[in-house]
């Protein structure tokens, strides 16, 4: 039986319509729990903008199990349409959540992406705050995405979820290309989230991230992705008056 969705679209991509505590108690944890396949794609305006130039991307966004709004211009869009989302749900949260309730629950992750050392240190901090978690390995993101060798190493883990760290677009695609080779498993891109675990990247203060300023902390510490702000103002733009 396919499973019935309330979601809103923007720019062609169907976002589902839920909190961070649904998601996980409604959504992911039965998936765990029923040892079924589940791709997550936490979308940002970035991404939603990159599905307008890529239309394999898009086929493969689209392919995703669920879609979620990891961006306050995601929900500003579906505002303006008249069709709201409950809320940002943030990707780094969401896989907070997980290893949570992985820990709790006894499920296994991987984690594949970043640079050695970043998954190194990601792999640490993660056992230091969730010490009971199974780890079921870990690889660095430098690798062709048609690496088979890749997928088998995973594949023998036999992992219940996987995050995956290797940015936008490689890490959809990956999951996109490889996600039918597995039997289980939850898979989600996670963008840089591992350099925020390592403590390469510091995320923003809880007071901006609940003035739904994240990106402008973002940009202040890394000045260098001021040219990723055009593409988010450019969406808006979109987003607001087509």
């Amino acid at each position: 039986m396919v499973e019935k969705k309330e979601t809103v679209s923007i720019m062609d991509i169907d976002f589902l319509k839920t909190t961070q505590k649904i998601f996980l108690q409604n959504k992911l944890l039965p998936n765990l729990k029923n040892k079924e396949k589940c791709f997550v794609v936490t979308a940002n305006p970035e991404i939603v903008m990159k599905t307008r130039e890529d239309a394999e991307y898009k086929r493969i966004v689209q392919s995703a199990d669920y879609v979620i709004a990891d961006g306050i211009g995601i929900v500003k869009a579906a505002s303006w349409k008249g069709d709201p989302l409950p809320e940002r749900v943030a990707g780094f949260d969401v896989m907070l959540d997980l290893l949570k309730a992985a820990e709790e629950e006894g499920f296994s992750c991987y984690f594949l992406g970043a640079e050695e050392l970043i998954n190194e240190k990601a792999v640490e901090e993660v056992k230091s705050r969730f010490p009971k978690l199974q780890i079921a390995g870990r690889h660095h993101g430098f690798f062709e995405l048609n690496n088979s060798d890749i997928v088998e190493e995973v594949k023998t883990t036999n992992p219940d979820i996987v995050f995956v760290a290797l940015g936008l677009p490689r890490q959809e695609l990956w999951i996109g290309e490889h996600l039918n080779t597995f039997n289980k498993g939850i898979f989600m891109g996670v963008g840089g989230s591992f350099d925020v675990l390592a403590g390469a990247v510091k995320r923003a203060p809880a007071i901006w991230i609940k003035l739904n300023l994240e990106w402008a902390y973002r940009v202040l510490k890394q000045p260098s992705r001021l040219f990723r702000i055009l593409k988010v103002m450019k969406f808006m733009l979109i987003a607001r008056f087509k």
